[in-house]
């Protein structure tokens, strides 16, 4: 009964529970830490300058989708789904794809490396295909490896611009490659092959092992 009264408390007399505003993670490493794969200098642009806008962009857009719930405005709720599927995915994209990423080796857990010897044979013909459909993205967007609960099997999928794997595949994203062009260019400049091929060497697979056993895999 105390706890209940304590919950209710923290509510405010309005209704409305307050919305807290997204905030941009921190690296769980140094800028410069990836090196030599990827640069200091695109690490700090990625992180503060674009990761960044997304969060804020994001924060807005919910800011302005709180009023238009509050005004019954149907239309402007409507309208704002782009701003919040695009910097919500941003934001989702890029909170999983720093953690994906580690200067320290590490291979995939037992688990994890049992399943992707199911599903793909071997982890070099995995890799083979996630780089080849990620190398093939037309313009921007991502490479996934994820989970199909459903299915109970690991699957490649690719996702234009910001899109957010689970929301708009089903799939559970395991591990993730940014290609956009901010993510490699003043270091690979327009070769892109050179680079996805390069993060490998840099895949926290101890974050990606977690990733699949948190969504259910065995």
């Amino acid at each position: 009964m105390f706890a209940i009264k304590r919950i209710a408390a923290a509510i405010p007399r309005t209704g409305i529970i307050l919305r807290k505003k997204h905030t941009l993670p921190d690296l769980p490493y140094d800028y410069k830490a990836l090196e030599p794969i990827i640069c200091a200098e695109i690490m700090q642009l990625h992180h503060s300058k674009h990761h960044a806008t997304y969060v804020n962009n994001l924060n807005v857009a919910e800011e302005k989708l709180k009023e238009a719930v509050a005004k019954g405005d149907v239309n402007t709720q409507i309208a704002l789904a782009p701003a919040i599927k695009f910097n919500g995915g941003g934001h989702l994209n890029h909170s999983i794809f720093w953690n994906n990423l580690s200067p320290s080796s590490s291979k995939p857990d037992a688990a994890l490396m049992k399943k992707i010897e199911a599903d793909f044979s071997s982890l070099d013909e995995m890799k083979k295909r996630l780089s080849e459909s990620t190398v093939a993205i037309q313009g921007s967007g991502w490479g996934w490896l994820g989970y199909n609960q459903k299915e109970k099997r690991l699957q490649i999928a690719t996702c234009a611009n910001q899109d957010p794997l689970q929301a708009t595949t089903g799939l559970v994203p395991l591990l993730g490659i940014d290609v956009w062009e901010h993510a490699y260019y003043l270091q690979y400049k327009n070769v892109r092959p050179d680079y996805v091929k390069a993060i490998f060497d840099i895949v926290n697979w101890n974050d990606v092992s977690a990733r699949f056993k948190q969504a259910g895999g065995s």
